[in-house]
């Protein structure tokens, strides 16, 4: 069974920081990319960063450039999103999904193939 798991999110303050985890089974985990997107109430669902399944290509969306870092232990079958500096503009659900590709990654929703159930980011005082 095909399966990605978020965890990680929580409430924090603004400038701290939270890390994700995005855990997968059920398929050969260096064969896919993976990317990070997030909805926010009443917006759609956008990229925020993405990697490679060697782990050697990486993208982030401008607004979190500097701030987040994407990365990934095949090891263990997951990918982490250390994201620093949060903003209250950062607050959303985080969704991980997987895009099977043999190179690189792209932050386009419809190249992903499944996703998980998202984990909660809120930045509030």
């Amino acid at each position: 069974q095909l399966q990605l798991v978020e965890s990680g999110g929580g409430l924090v303050q603004p400038g701290g920081s939270l890390r994700l985890s995005c855990a997968a089974s059920g398929f050969t985990f260096h064969y896919y990319a993976i990317g990070w997107f997030r909805q926010a109430p009443g917006k759609e669902r956008e990229g925020v960063s993405c990697i490679s399944g060697s782990g050697g290509s990486t993208n982030y969306a401008d607004s979190v450039k500097g701030r987040f870092t994407i990365s990934r232990d095949n090891a263990k079958n997951t990918v982490y999103l250390q994201m620093n500096s949060l903003k209250s503009e950062d607050t959303a659900v985080y969704y991980c999904a997987a895009d099977r590709r043999p190179v690189g990654a792209t932050m386009t929703l419809g190249e992903y193939d499944f996703w998980g159930q998202g984990t909660q980011v809120t930045v509030s005082s």
